[in-house]
């Protein structure tokens, strides 16, 4: 356990972070003497500000990376480059893995908080979000290891904790569950600093995510290589479905909407998101303080970071009838117009697929009187900057051409980024519903056609789910693969789908022996190129078509979880290496 005894060898200093209205883009100002620290309640929230850009870690590269890459081992994404996990070629570290600086830094802090000589009501808050820091990076490293030493405390080098076993990720996520109840308790009910700091609902939130992803793991991993001793899943849907619903009966948070189905979906490239009503936590950015990024870049310029939307994915969209694209009788669902060309992919359909990938003769840059509109997909740009499969995402544009720009020395794009929005709430509390086998349609009605409402859709009627010969999961019950389907399209490409695979054990079924497709080529949307100078399969752009023939190379048995390193175990025989590797 290297990481653990470097982590627990670092000096007593404190990281503090300049008290400014915009919390996740602060950098470390100074290092003081803990003697003269733990005084007032602003010692507290300077110590507290140095996790924010941390744990919301999204900078201004033009790359995919932090919530764009987290999409990336998925079958919504195709990037030029093959992921590791899905072709399953990731191998055993030698040195390296889990790293416990903040939650370290996170228990240092309990241990000295009481100090402060104000009265407790006065930063109750900044101990709440200690609470929930410290939730949330334990649950990053349950989500990638599974089990994993379980410290609440400042360690010694000496100190025999530093090489114990791990712990079993279901106490871990117990340990979790009651740091969030603890976040709950403390941190302030109301919207703070504009939707840009914790708060109560942000903590419930939290929470209902952590316990469905936990009950859903022992569900359905139950029996296999990371299933759990002793699973008690329908605890954790009951705990999800309980903070989801406070959380939707505390008032504070709506969906946005202006009544407008053909646009309402379109808010994920705003500028300023302190007034959005759906808006729990978003990071701001300022070129004033040098904080910018390049993402409008790479979207509004077509060079989507080397990646496109596969044909799972926009398959998966319902038409406007509510139905799916074919009926269960195997015929094609009469309002679908079919894949010929772009135009066609999105007639008739849940407005929410054209709200998210590029049409020819979209506005891209809107400046004034003048508008560029948008061509065809870049499909024959370089490997790094191309679009790989037709469908090209729109969904986080903004069409100001101010932040289009991008430069060596500073990005320009200052476009803001949702971090916790009220639609999984929604999403969470209909699943956990669902899998305890208690959703009535008055929580259809409260939760995911609410959704639907927003764009336009019909909505979910429990007792006549129309039957989709196509459905992902065909094994379980049709109101589970409507949900799923749901979360699917509303939440895509802000990084969830790789969590729904891991927690649902679906990776064998969806990706295992598998390449994505994309779009059908075609003369309407190509006319001045041709198909040969691309690699196809049965006319749809194929990306892997010649380096993984015979499919993703996932292995069900070993790569839901990431392996220890070779040091770790050395250094601590009391570690076991995850099922597989």
């Amino acid at each position: 356990m290297k990481a653990i005894v470097k982590t627990f060898l670092i000096v007593y200093g404190l990281i503090l972070l300049g008290c400014n209205e915009s919390f996740l883009n602060k950098s470390p100002l100074d290092t003081i003497s803990t003697q003269d620290y733990w005084k007032t309640a602003k010692d507290l929230e300077l110590y507290i500000n140095q996790f924010y850009p941390v744990a919301f870690a999204i900078s201004g590269s033009d790359r995919y990376e932090g919530i764009f890459a987290a999409d990336l081992p998925t079958d919504d994404l195709v990037a030029a480059q093959v992921n590791d996990r899905l072709r399953g070629s990731r191998v055993v570290p030698a040195t390296g893995g889990w790293n416990y600086t903040n939650i370290r830094n996170l228990n240092y802090f309990f241990e000295h908080y009481k100090k402060v000589e104000e009265d407790f009501e006065r930063y109750r808050h900044f101990v709440g979000e200690a609470h929930f820091f410290r939730a949330y990076f334990y649950f990053l490293l349950v989500k990638e290891y599974g089990d994993v030493p379980l410290i609440d405390k400042v360690l010694a080098t000496d100190d025999a904790e530093l090489y114990g076993a791990r712990t079993p990720r279901n106490q871990v996520i117990d340990f979790i569950v009651a740091d969030l109840d603890k976040a709950i308790e403390y941190m302030d009910p109301g919207i703070n600093a504009g939707r840009t700091r914790l708060s109560r609902g942000i903590a419930l939130l939290l929470k209902s995510r952590v316990c469905l992803y936990e009950g859903t793991w022992e569900k359905y991993h139950a029996g296999k290589p990371f299933g759990v001793a002793s699973p008690d899943p329908a605890r954790y849907f009951q705990l999800a479905a309980q903070a989801s619903e406070e959380l939707m009966n505390s008032g504070l948070y709506t969906l946005f909407t202006t009544g407008n189905p053909a646009k309402d979906y379109f808010f994920f490239g705003e500028t300023d998101y302190s007034g959005n009503s759906e808006v729990l936590l978003w990071k701001k950015y300022d070129l004033a303080l040098n904080h910018g990024h390049s993402r409008q870049f790479q979207i509004a310029t077509g060079k989507s970071g080397g990646a496109g939307l596969s044909k799972s994915l926009i398959e998966s969209y319902l038409c406007k009838d509510g139905k799916p694209i074919y009926l269960s009788s195997g015929t094609k669902n009469p309002l679908y117009a079919g894949d010929g060309n772009l135009r066609e992919v999105v007639q008739n359909r849940d407005p929410r697929l054209h709200q998210t990938i590029f049409i020819p003769g979209d506005p891209l840059q809107v400046s004034g009187p003048d508008t560029l509109r948008f061509v065809r997909p870049v499909v024959d740009q370089p490997a790094h900057t191309k679009n790989t499969t037709g469908y090209q995402l729109k969904k986080t544009l903004n069409y100001n051409p101010v932040h289009h720009i991008t430069s060596e020395t500073l990005p320009v794009g200052y476009t803001g980024w949702i971090i916790f929005r009220y639609a999984e709430a929604l999403l969470n509390y209909a699943e956990a519903r669902a899998e305890l086998g208690t959703l009535t349609q008055a929580d259809l009605d409260r939760s995911v056609n609410l959704l639907r409402q927003r764009v336009g859709m019909p909505g979910l009627i429990l007792s006549a789910i129309h039957a989709d010969p196509n459905w992902q999961f065909p094994g379980l019950s049709p109101i589970i693969n409507e949900i799923r389907r749901e979360r699917r399209v509303e939440l895509v490409w802000e990084g969830f789908r790789w969590d729904d695979i891991a927690r649902w054990a679906a990776a064998g079924t969806l990706i295992s022996g598998k390449r994505l497709l994309g779009a059908r080529f075609n003369k309407t949307d190509y006319p001045d190129l041709k198909a040969e100078a691309f690699r196809l399969t049965d006319g749809f752009f194929d990306e892997y078509r010649d380096v993984l023939p015979n499919g993703f190379g996932f292995r069900a048995d070993r790569d839901y979880l990431s392996p220890i390193s070779t040091e770790e175990l050395t250094l601590n025989p009391g570690l076991e290496q995850n099922p597989g590797w």
